[in-house]
């Protein structure tokens, strides 16, 4: 069992791979102090490990990508603070950081509704990433959110609509798609929504638009919404 930081990254090391590199930043990762870990592989390394608090703060300290991704994976939402939160939201650098960690931890804190607000209110870009991944992470798996927790967040959609930056668009599309999947309520909202934001004069905020009204409308999204009435 994998217990020190020095034998976590000794096999993160092993199973580097830099060939993935490449295919990685294709899709937008930033591959700067990354060894080319498949995050299936990380899950693996993660399992054998447990849950360990102290061992995920040294393992985010590298600032190696696989290693803050594990660190998210075995970290003890009991014991992550606001503190720890905000520090490890502005040591976000790629997309798919942000989101594995929102995935893995943030979504399970207590803290995660109040970070939506705060962070949708900041300026750097992964930052207000965070806030609309989270959103996204808790449509799909916070079952038991009322449908007016998620309702009282579309003004928070729509004031991220209008940032053109990539990856902030596309977490708003993605934060709002998921809304609009809970539940027949919520898609026609979502809806909605979707159909305010394809006429407001911006341009990424009428793709936010047209993007959800593809997704909430298509026959996957009805056949799911069939089954969960």
């Amino acid at each position: 069992m994998m217990t020190t930081l020095t034998e976590v990254m000794g096999k993160l090391t092993d199973l580097a791979d830099p060939a993935q590199l490449d295919g990685m930043s294709r899709y937008g990762i930033t591959t700067e102090k990354r060894l080319g870990v498949r995050v299936p592989q990380m899950r693996v390394i993660a399992k054998q490990i447990g849950k360990d608090h102290q061992l995920a703060l040294a393992l985010w300290e590298t600032g190696i990508a696989e290693a803050m991704i594990v660190a998210s994976m075995i970290d003890v939402t009991a014991e992550v603070t606001e503190a720890q939160m905000e520090d490890w939201v502005v040591d976000f650098n790629s997309w798919d950081i942000c989101d594995q960690v929102c995935m893995n931890l943030f979504e399970k804190t207590t803290l995660a509704w109040q970070k939506v607000h705060d962070w949708s209110q900041r300026e750097e870009e992964y930052v207000k990433r965070a806030a609309y991944a989270l959103i996204a992470c808790l449509a799909w798996h916070d079952k038991g959110a009322p449908d007016g927790k998620f309702i009282a967040l579309l003004p928070l959609i729509k004031s991220g609509a209008s940032d053109e930056r990539n990856y902030v668009k596309k977490a708003v599309s993605w934060a709002l798609r998921n809304i609009g999947k809970r539940n027949s309520t919520l898609n026609a909202v979502a809806l909605q929504t979707a159909q305010d934001l394809k006429e407001m004069d911006s341009k990424p905020a009428r793709w936010i638009g047209s993007d959800a009204v593809r997704d909430l409308t298509s026959d996957a999204t009805r056949r799911r919404l069939g089954r969960t009435g």
